[in-house]
């Protein structure tokens, strides 16, 4: 069958790859030159298995800039566009998907519309009745940042915010594309797929800021942080998986899904939601104070991703350490090969390494790499296992 995706980014590009092993995929942005690389067999976003699927595998994929191209003969419009969070609405930013909607609707046609967008709980009953439309649902992704493909071809679970036949038909496509067998499906309305989405990433922020306060309280009181997580993850309730101190939670997801769902509890009872939030700053305020203890004049940030094979560094937890350390009066320089301008956000971006670390007093790294063994000496990290 035909199906059309609207966005090509980690969770666009993926649902695409994987549905064009077996359906013809015609793949819908707004951006030229991302239509283009995408048509040539080229991914836009680091992804091995992406970039893999692209060059290697047999795909009936292509990318269009027309709407109409895409969305006209599609059995399904999978909806995959950005949703940032507005900090001033206290609300996503729905935009991208409405006018997704509204183009479907001026065409008249019955298209299933699978929105893939991370949405607020209630989103697409709201959209059914402002539009007065039926053929819309919800499915979440649980995807990670350059491991988006990989995580639909072993999906954890899929989710289909539908109990009916079109909705059982969407899903045998993903399980169709996946390589795992035995892939645990279960349907639901569309309001508790969308809860499901947000309560699970905000578990997962739950998770990374209980361990950087592990951290924290074992940095400033001169404890042994990994014999404390070890001992602590032993625990087979509690697992050895998820616990490798960072900077704090950021990326695509976790921030604003953890503020989205926040929002969504306005008056429902609830500590636990705001305190996941404010950990996340804490956190970072805490970093800046540990780096500013060495009084350097000039530090240097090596790599504004945050994690291992990304090339995305959107909300990076980084960026608000960067400015909490240039209110401090502390010159900040940045080594980021996947940047090509002389500057970000006001720092100089130096990436010629040796120079880049000449310059530094003090290098911050979320994450270890082994360009940096030679100049351990001038680097504060908390990383404690060299993985995400």
């Amino acid at each position: 069958m035909k199906i059309a995706v609207a966005g090509t980014g980690y969770v666009g590009l993926s649902i695409a790859t994987l549905l064009a092993q077996h359906n013809e995929v015609v793949a819908l942005d707004i951006i030229p030159e991302k239509v283009e690389m995408i048509n040539n067999k080229k991914s836009p976003v680091r992804d091995k298995e992406i970039e893999d699927f692209l060059q290697n595998k047999s795909l009936n994929l292509r990318a269009t800039l027309d709407y109409k191209d895409a969305f006209q003969g599609a059995e399904f419009i999978v909806i995959s566009t950005p949703t940032n969070y507005d900090d001033e609405k206290n609300h996503f930013d729905t935009s991208s998907v409405e006018d997704i909607i509204q183009k479907v609707k001026s065409m008249g046609i019955d298209t299933t519309m699978v929105v893939k967008s991370t949405i607020p709980v209630g989103f697409i009953k709201n959209m059914k009745e402002k539009y007065v439309i039926d053929n819309i649902m919800f499915s979440p992704e649980f995807l990670r940042e350059g491991k988006a493909l990989y995580d639909n071809l072993y999906p954890s679970r899929i989710i289909v915010g539908e109990k009916s036949a079109r909705a059982e038909k969407f899903a045998d496509l993903l399980k169709e594309g996946a390589i795992k067998k035995d892939v645990v499906v279960k349907f639901m309305d569309s309001t508790e797929a969308e809860a499901v989405k947000l309560f699970a990433n905000t578990y997962l922020a739950l998770r990374v800021a209980y361990f950087n306060e592990l951290d924290t309280y074992a940095e400033i009181k001169g404890l042994n942080t990994q014999d404390i997580i070890e001992g602590v993850g032993l625990d087979p309730r509690i697992g050895t998986h998820y616990n490798n101190p960072s900077f704090g939670y950021g990326g695509y997801c976790l921030p604003k899904d953890t503020k989205q769902l926040l929002a969504n509890f306005d008056n429902v009872p609830q500590n636990l939601i705001r305190a996941i939030v404010r950990s996340n700053r804490t956190r970072k305020k805490h970093i800046t104070e540990m780096i500013m203890r060495r009084n350097p004049e000039v530090v240097g940030v090596y790599r504004l991703t945050m994690k291992a094979d990304s090339d995305n560094f959107r909300s990076s937890a980084i960026q608000e350490i960067i400015e909490r350390l240039k209110l401090e009066g502390v010159d900040v320089i940045i080594y980021e090969p996947t940047l090509k301008a002389e500057e970000f956000n006001g720092c100089k971006v130096v990436n010629d390494f040796n120079s880049f670390a000449k310059k530094s007093d003090v290098i911050l790294a979320n994450r270890l790499d082994s360009l940096l063994n030679k100049v351990k000496d001038k680097v504060y990290t908390r990383d404690l296992y060299s993985k995400d």
